[in-house]
């Protein structure tokens, strides 16, 4: 169905994303491809899906045959082409320019139908639609298609929890090779039955990937015993050879200092340590570049921790009380009665469908906030360009009229984060999603906020390092209100859960994952 071989893929700046790739994919894989922002993901799905969409930025080296297959294509973000079109004719056409086929648009009934979208879509133009709505049609368009091979890059990152289940059960009972890209763990963990890990290690200076057919858990179970061999295998390795090299140095010492002593009448004596000395200066030298194992390096190796000493002190503290006779999005008037009362250090999770108002409920309660004098509000609004000015690197953003000590705090919470030295004086305009995310993740640390608004906080971060910063914003001593689709954020995060409905904010119970 689908076959990598060989297959290298570099930046014209000599950057390799993916390093003498080999994989297979055929019918009933449904492979997980994983990994931090900008490692190549996308890029590997555009050479499958057509070469000629990354031949401006990459140059690429080996094999992809599919040649054979039936290809259907769920890019990361919609081509601004389709903006205009309904979503019927988005359905009924395979490029922007086609004239729409509406021979199957009895079928494409029945499939709107299976993936839970409403017929009324079909007559709203794509730009209007919200992101789950967007992914309903392409599904139901896929499914017209019939693909022997199916590529979905990021399909969950607006989907709401409702959607969620709909994709799941699309890629279980799907037919197809399924390759998909996602960040979120339970749609991983349900779904996946190989993982495909693209990596950029060694301060991004080398690609490494792995390609295993197991499922989610068992992968991240078999890495961590990995990293765990390796990284006992380095510390015995690194404390024999510091022993290895105590004792040359005193070998040495000894050689030299016999050398230094002996007379000009015993030049035997002086000729054999003489040659001594050559053969230990040899042994220095082979230990010197004796090749040791080094620690593992993962994506999973980052660290950010938030102040302990951040908190709020009373506990029956009002935070917000919050009341909105109508929600108005734009002109589309999604809820009645909003009702929102926060005491103390709570941990709310907002959830509801795609469109409901859940963004724009949060950036109301960020104006209603902000200029508290009695709180210090952090706020992660989902368009991360609405806080982040572009044009500056992370370094001078974050420390903006600070000391120089403060710049090399900075530094470090970046470099903890997987940031190279280069990459911190880049301007921000430059960086993927997840990048952009984690600084204003390290704002929110150093900030010292006791109140944090998170719209979408875990949507661009890697699996494998989403759940440290899960633990933190569990652990967080101070209040926190998100909106969420990510299950496992949902459950491991929240104490409380309530669900935006027409009605006004209800009460939800526990989400489970």
């Amino acid at each position: 169905m689908l076959t990598v071989n060989q297959l290298t893929i570099k930046t014209l700046k000599d950057r390799i994303l993916i390093d003498h790739l080999s994989f297979t994919c055929t019918a009933g894989d449904k492979i997980a491809v994983i990994g931090e922002e900008g490692n190549g993901k996308s890029t590997l799905f555009k050479a499958i899906w057509n070469p000629d969409l990354i031949s401006e930025y990459t140059v690429m080296e080996g094999h992809i045959d599919c040649r054979q297959a039936v290809i259907g294509y769920l890019p990361q973000a919609l081509d601004v082409r389709w903006y205009e079109s309904s979503g019927l004719d988005f359905c009924m056409r395979e490029t922007p320019s086609e004239i729409p086929d509406y021979e199957k648009i009895g079928e494409l009934y029945l499939e709107l139908e299976k993936v839970g979208a409403d017929a009324a879509l079909l007559e709203r133009k794509m730009e209007q639609l919200s992101g789950g709505e967007k992914v309903k049609l392409q599904l139901a368009k896929l499914r017209l298609k019939e693909p022997d091979l199916i590529l979905m890059d990021e399909p969950t990152n607006d989907l709401d929890l409702e959607t969620l289940d709909v994709l799941e059960q699309f890629i279980l009972k799907s037919r197809a090779a399924i390759l998909f890209v996602s960040h979120d763990e339970t749609l991983l963990e349900h779904c996946a039955n190989g993982i495909l890990h693209l990596e950029q290690i060694v301060r991004k200076t080398q690609a490494r990937h792995t390609f295993v057919h197991l499922g989610y858990r068992d992968y991240v179970l078999q890495r961590e015993a990995l990293a765990n061999r390796q990284n006992q295998l380095s510390v015995k390795e690194h404390q024999e050879h510091a022993q290895q090299m105590e004792r040359y140095r005193r070998l040495y010492q000894s050689v030299d200092h016999a050398l230094n002593s002996v007379s000009r009448q015993q030049p035997h004596a002086a000729k054999m340590l003489k040659r001594k000395m050559h053969s230990v200066k040899a042994l220095g030298e082979r230990l010197e570049e004796k090749p040791l194992t080094h620690k593992f390096e993962g994506e999973e190796q980052i660290e950010l921790f938030f102040d302990p000493e951040v908190r709020i002190a009373n506990s029956r503290k009002q935070i917000l009380d919050f009341h909105l006779p109508q929600l108005w999005a734009g002109a589309h008037l999604c809820a009645h009665d909003v009702h929102l009362q926060i005491v103390g250090p709570q941990k709310i999770a907002i959830i509801g469908p795609n469109g409901c108002g859940k963004t724009t409920l949060l950036r109301l309660i960020w104006e209603q906030l902000k200029d508290r004098k009695d709180l210090r509000v952090g706020y992660m609004p989902q368009n991360y360009e609405e806080r982040l000015p572009l044009s500056l690197n992370p370094i001078d953003y974050l420390s903006e009229g600070q000391d120089q000590a403060f710049r090399t705090r900075i530094q470090n919470h970046l470099g903890s984060l997987k940031f190279t030295p280069e990459e911190m004086r880049q301007p921000m305009e430059a960086f993927s999603s997840g990048q952009k995310a984690k600084i204003l993740l390290v704002k929110l640390v150093v900030d010292h906020n006791d109140v944090l608004l998170l719209d979408e906080p875990t949507r661009n971060l890697s699996p494998l390092s989403a759940g440290l910063i899960r633990a933190q914003l569990a652990g967080f001593p101070g209040c926190l209100i998100a909106v969420s689709h990510d299950r496992r954020f949902i459950a491991e995060a929240a104490q409380r859960i309530v669900r935006l409905t027409p009605q006004g904010l209800e009460e939800d119970s526990w989400i489970e994952f």
